[in-house]
Parts: structure tokens; C-alpha cells; sequence
């Protein structure tokens, strides 16, 4: 981080020790890597990397619950004589119960730990699980989703949180990428082996990633910067040692994060009141605006009814959703490699173009269909418009705004902060999910236009307001982005 970024009020000792860190390591201060050198070092160490797929798991279960009405359905309302509408309200109430999820997650997370917040989301996600695969009524049915879709909204926040906290700047932004890969493979493999087996058995597998994360909680350590955050220093040490290696000098890093948290704490008070003052609001436009425009650019809208999108667009629902599948996995795999080579922003204004692009192909789509002009053309180019769109965002979109929502907000506020960017996230993705179908019956061309001018209105968003957060610590990106001068 360049220091003259840093406003002219910000001399306190923090920031002299960082500069001092950072000059007897020779430039790179996040770390905890080799002996005498930062410990960010270009590879991580295996607990860092079995912290991380752990915490992912959570990520999974949150997939495999998004995805889980899609192939259930029929099923269901059989085997239970549901109608549409009672069917629609168990496929809705887990938006519902994310939001109440993510209402509490920032609290939670900052009470018990991030640690403590998976452990007990995951409590209610198999609660939840087994309610669903054992329901003999609606109701139950309607209370699992409900349980399933809290400990979702818990999950949402405190993963990719738990693993920025945790990981080495140089591979923060890959490793929390990985949150979305997870959630993109626990969405297509619910749907793909939920063709083949019953919902009963589906809910009950579903069970199996929450058994591995509460489990595998025992064996990773908590958040260092937690850890200092309520003043617990020395098992901070302990925890960030397990994180580097055992043979790592991380007193520069430890310093680093005990002194920032002592200082935000002296100069603050981190209520919800103080995440709307001024010197807050870059961090709090960036992190709200993204999750804004990451909703209504129609994600949802396409992701939940992509089948009846291709079937009025003239082509094989079945066919373009397991096309859709093929593309999303790979280029979220490919969005996870490129995120600490080419940074945050350079992917986010691809991947916002790319779904721009997407939808305005889809709506070019529809009103030559609307204007019976090339027939035979316009299924292909409504299939190539979701394509692009779908490939697009898990290259960027669906990622990258988790990676900066647990970047950009200081350790004091970070449970506010975050309770409000997840619930605008899940609120946004109410949103859109209930309103789509009215608003492809008004116009499928104009819904697709609407969703297009979002996505290029994001392309500006980035490049005017997001800020590059490759390779710089957590405390650099929080002091240049969250001045904490005199002027409260």
C-alpha cells in the first residue's frame, strides 16, 4: 500500500510499526512466511489448506441447499399431494431464513468466534436436513427448509470471512474464491444426482458435508485476528504460528494485527450506529454495491428458472441447463486460479462485461422471436446469450464480492458491516427470484435488458469505486479505505 494514501491525521503507532515491519522485512508485510522474511510466502502451509477446505464444506452445504427444490420438486408435491403454491412456499422460505441468518451472522461470528458461527450453523442446517427427509406433512417440510435456510445465511457471511482472516495476502484472494467454487459444485451435483435418487435420500445426504465440517472444526484453528480482537494474544500467536509453520517468524505479522485491533478499539466503537459515519462510507458503498448489483443483474432469475428460460426461448430446457452446469464449473475453477494473478478488479470488469454481453444476446434472442424474424436462429442465441452470462459471472460476480465484503471492513466493524452486506445480498436475492416470472410475462426482451443495463452499470461501478486489494495485508486495505483520524 502506498502510505501517502493514508490521510495526514493517521500518525499514530500503529502505522509507524508497520512502516518500521515493513521496512526491516524488506517490503512485504502481511505474512508470516519463511524464517526472516514475511510469512507471505508463495505457498501455504497444510493447515491453512485443511482450515480452508473445512470451512468450505459449509460452502457446499449452502450449494447443495440452493440447489435442492430444482430436482425435488416433482417428488415432493407427489408424495405429499402439494399444491404449486405450498410447493412455492418451501422453495422461497429458504431466502426467508438466510435473511434472518444473515441479520445475526455478523454478531454471532464476533461472539463465539468464526469457528464457533460454522459449528453452530451447521447444528441447524442438519436439524434441518432431517426435517425435510422425514417429513410426512408440509409443515415440517416448510420448518426444515426454514432451519436450512438460516444456518445458509450464517454460512454465507462467516465462510469467506474465516478464510481471508486466515490466509497469506499473496493467496487470500484465491483461497476465498473457493467459497463460491464450493457453493457452484454443491448446486450441480444436488441437481445432477438428485435426477437419480429419491428426496428423502437427497436430504439425507445433504447432512453428510455439515457432519464433515462440525467435525472437522476440531481440528482447525480460530481466526487470529479474532482471536485479538477480544484481547486472547497469545493463543492470537498460537493460532497464527499453527497457520504459517512451525519454523516462521510471524512476530511482524502479530504485531501488525495486535496493534491495528488495539487501535481501532481506542478510537472506536463498534456499533451499528458507527458503521454509517463518513469515514466508513467508501468501504460501506463498495461492499453494499456490489452485492446490489450482483443480485439484480438477474442472477437468480436465471439460475432458478434457467429451464423455463430456454424452453420460451424454443430450445431443450434439460439440454441447456446441463450446458449450463458444463460452463459454471469450470470457469468458476478458472476465476479461483486468475484471482491473485490478475487481481480483483481486472476479473470483475471482464466478468460484469461478460454478463452484460450475456443477457443482451438473451434479449436479442426474445425479441426476434417476438418479431417472428429468424426462428430458427434465435434458440441458439438465447442459449449462447445464458452461456456467456452464467460462464461470466462465476468467473467474477459470484466470487469476487464475497472476497472484498471480508476485505474491505475493519476488524471493529466487520460484524456489523457484514450482517448488513449479507442480508441486502439475500434480500436482493428475494427480490429477484419472486419477481422474475412477473416480469418476463410483462417482457422477456425487456426483463434481459433491464438485467444487461445493471451488468454495464456495474463495469462502471468497478472501475470508478472498487478499489485493487491483490497483495496487500487486511490492514493495509482497511487503514487506506477506513481513515481513522482525529475527525470521528
Amino acid at each position: 500500500m502506498d502510505r501517502g494514501s493514508i490521510e495526514e491525521g493517521e500518525t499514530s503507532s500503529p502505522f509507524l510499526v508497520k512502516d518500521r515491519t515493513h521496512e526491516i522485512r524488506g517490503g512485504d508485510d502481511g505474512g508470516g512466511g519463511g524464517e526472516g522474511q514475511s510469512g507471505d510466502s508463495s505457498s501455504a502451509t497444510l493447515v491453512v489448506v485443511m482450515s480452508t477446505l473445512i470451512a468450505v464444506s459449509g460452502s457446499y452445504v449452502f450449494g447443495s441447499a440452493v440447489g435442492y427444490s430444482s430436482p425435488t420438486q416433482s417428488g415432493i408435491m407427489q408424495d405429499l399431494d402439494l399444491s404449486v403454491a405450498e410447493y412455492s412456499l418451501f422453495g422461497s422460505i429458504l431466502t426467508i431464513g438466510a435473511m434472518i441468518g444473515a441479520i445475526m451472522s455478523g454478531r454471532i461470528a464476533d461472539y463465539i468466534g468464526r469457528r464457533g458461527t460454522m459449528g453452530f450453523s451447521e447444528i441447524f442446517c442438519i436439524i434441518g436436513w432431517l426435517a425435510i427427509a422425514f417429513s410426512k406433512v408440509s409443515l415440517w417440510l416448510d420448518v426444515g427448509r426454514l432451519l436450512v435456510g438460516y444456518g445458509m445465511g450464517l454460512l454465507s457471511y462467516v465462510v469467506p470471512v474465516y478464510i481471508a482472516e486466515i490466509t497469506p495476502k499473496n493467496l487470500r484472494g484465491g483461497f476465498t474464491t473457493v467459497h463460491q467454487f464450493m457453493i457452484c459444485c454443491g448446486v450441480s451435483v444436488t441437481y445432477l444426482i438428485g435426477a437419480f435418487i429419491s428426496w428423502r435420500t437427497l436430504a439425507l445426504i445433504g447432512t453428510i458435508p455439515c457432519l464433515i465440517q462440525l467435525l472437522g472444526l476440531f481440528l482447525i484453528p480460530e481466526s487470529p485476528r479474532w482471536l485479538a480482537k477480544i484481547g486472547r494474544l497469545k493463543e492470537c500467536e498460537a493460532a497464527l504460528q499453527r497457520l504459517r509453520g512451525g519454523n516462521t517468524d510471524i512476530s511482524g505479522e502479530a504485531a501488525d494485527i495486535r496493534d491495528y485491533t488495539e487501535f481501532l478499539q481506542q478510537h472506536s466503537e463498534a456499533s451499528i450506529f458507527e458503521l454509517f459515519q463518513w469515514k466508513y462510507a467508501h468501504s460501506l458503498i463498495v461492499g453494499v454495491g456490489l452485492m446490489v448489483l450482483q443480485q439484480f443483474g438477474g442472477v437468480n432469475g436465471v439460475a432458478f428458472y434457467a429451464s423455463s428460460i430456454f424452453i420460451s426461448a424454443g430450445f431443450s430446457g434439460s439440454i441447456g441447463t446441463i450446458a449450463m452446469v458444463v460452463v459454471q464449473v469450470p470457469m468458476t475453477a478458472l476465476g479461483v486460479l486468475l484471482m491473485d494473478i490478475s487481481g480483483r478488479r481486472p476479473l470483475l470488469l471482464v466478468s460484469a462485461a461478460g454478463t452484460c454481453l450475456g443477457c443482451l444476446l438473451a434479449a436479442m434472442s426474445f425479441l426476434l422471436q417476438d418479431l417472428h424474424t429468424w426462428m430458427n436462429f434465435s434458440p441458439f442465441l438465447a442459449l449462447t446469450g445464458v452461456l456467456i452470462y452464467t460462464g461470466s459471472f462465476s468467473l467474477g460476480m459470484g466470487g469476487i464480492p464475497w472476497v472484498i465484503m471480508s476485505e474491505v471492513f475493519p476488524i471493529n466493524m466487520k460484524g456489523s458491516a457484514g450482517s448488513l452486506v449479507t442480508l441486502v445480498s439475500w434480500l436482493g436475492s428475494w427480490i429477484i427470484s419472486y419477481a422474475f416470472n412477473f416480469l418476463m410475462t410483462w417482457s422477456s426482451a425487456g426483463t434481459f435488458l433491464i438485467f444487461s443495463s445493471i451488468c454495464g452499470l456495474t463495469v462502471l461501478f468497478v472501475a470508478k469505486l472498487v478499489p485493487e486489494t491483490k497483495g496487500r495485508t487486511l490492514e493495509e486495505i482497511q487503514a487506506s479505505m477506513n481513515p481513522v483520524s482525529g475527525n470521528k
